[in-house]
């Protein structure tokens, strides 16, 4: 199994991409990432966030082929703490031989083809945190999950 991330625009502050970077290199001994930065929708009026969040959806799915299994990461999706995190990404790998793709969407939310093609939300916090900063939780999350599922003392529960 692969774990794909997508997400829009460019992570440049500078903490956040070291952060990132740092759970990268680490996630190589456990599984297959690989983190995707399409490019900000430019030539839009950026106060029309319905047409926005089309335009995104249309980016996002243009780059996710039909066999992968896609996740969007919404504080309205379903809530989970790290262990119970760890158990779905396992069975995810237990059970579905797709790719598992993570989308983190833009600040107006997901388009209703980008729904209509997931297969479900998944909540990192009711918190609302800026989206360069979800990527490194998101990328400290996965690392913990692997420690847990591989039994290793990263995570004290």
């Amino acid at each position: 199994m692969t774990i794909r991330v997508i997400s829009v625009g460019k992570t440049n502050i500078k903490y956040v991409k070291d952060g990132l970077d740092d759970y990268i290199s680490r996630l190589k001994h456990y599984t297959k990432l690989s983190w995707q930065e399409l490019p900000d929708i430019k030539k839009i009026d950026r106060t029309n966030r319905v047409l926005l969040t089309e335009k995104e959806g249309e980016a996002f799915l243009s780059v996710i082929n039909s066999r992968e299994t896609v996740i969007l990461l919404d504080d309205g999706g379903k809530a989970m703490d790290s262990i119970q995190f760890s158990e779905w990404i396992n069975q995810h790998q237990i059970y579905d031989q797709s790719n598992l793709v993570l989308v983190i969407g833009g600040a107006y939310g997901f388009s209703k083809s980008l729904v209509a093609r997931s297969k479900g939300k998944v909540s990192l916090s009711k918190m609302t945190f800026n989206h360069q900063m979800v990527r490194l939780i998101l990328a400290e999350q996965i690392y913990r999950a692997f420690t847990i599922i591989k039994g290793e003392p990263y995570h004290h529960s």
